[in-house]
């Protein structure tokens, strides 16, 4: 049976200020340190207003990561399409760095904290998106390598895009390293769209 896309899952105004209010929280004190409560109250709303959305925590996890994946699966079937092709695999290579980059909170709650990871865990459609993103990034078939590179590659970049050490970096000299490493992982050969594409980010800024 086909699965729905993430982008096709529809949420309400109501649900979407209920996984705003949610994701702010969670990523500032964590899964375990958020409450419905909290999310109502931070909403300014009833606890039985976030509930009439959502019924528990969990729901809330699983429809921010829909959400977040959301972002990435144009670039995923073009790859695919393209038969995990070069250029369509570094189309799918920029966007996840972009991604990271432009949410950086974002991106290392979902991928660090471990009520979020056994949920995702469990979540069926997410494991078997996550195969094919890496399977497409790597030019292979969906399985353990798939999800072993994926652990390595998405553990790196998110763990880069927190750490203290380069909080100083601007956006373009973020992305330029990560997609640096990446390449390197991925085994992907340079070229010249990363610097090409940051002097066009800087003349749109102008």
């Amino acid at each position: 049976m086909a699965h729905r896309k993430f982008s096709e899952i529809t949420r309400t105004a109501a649900q979407a200020r209920v996984l705003d209010a949610a994701l702010k929280l969670i990523a500032e004190r964590g899964v375990s340190g958020t409450s419905l409560q909290m999310i109502a109250d931070a909403m300014g709303v009833t606890k039985a207003a976030v509930y009439r959305q959502f019924k528990t925590k969990e729901e809330i996890v699983i429809a921010i990561t829909e959400r977040e994946m959301s972002n990435l699966e144009d670039a995923l079937e073009a790859a695919e399409a393209a038969g995990h092709g070069l250029p369509a695999r570094e189309v799918l290579l920029d966007r996840m760095i972009d991604q990271a980059v432009e949410r950086r909170g974002v991106v290392s709650v979902l991928q660090f904290d471990p009520v979020i990871i056994r949920l995702q865990a469990e979540h069926e459609p997410f494991q078997r998106f996550i195969e094919r993103l890496y399977a497409a990034l790597l030019g292979t078939e969906a399985g353990p390598e798939a999800r072993f590179h994926a652990a390595m590659l998405s553990s790196a970049i998110s763990v880069a895009v927190m750490h203290p050490l380069i909080a100083d970096l601007d956006a373009d000299t973020l992305r330029t390293q990560l997609m640096q490493m990446s390449r390197r992982l991925l085994d992907i050969p340079e070229s010249g769209q990363g610097s090409a594409r940051s002097a066009k980010r800087r003349s749109a800024a102008v």
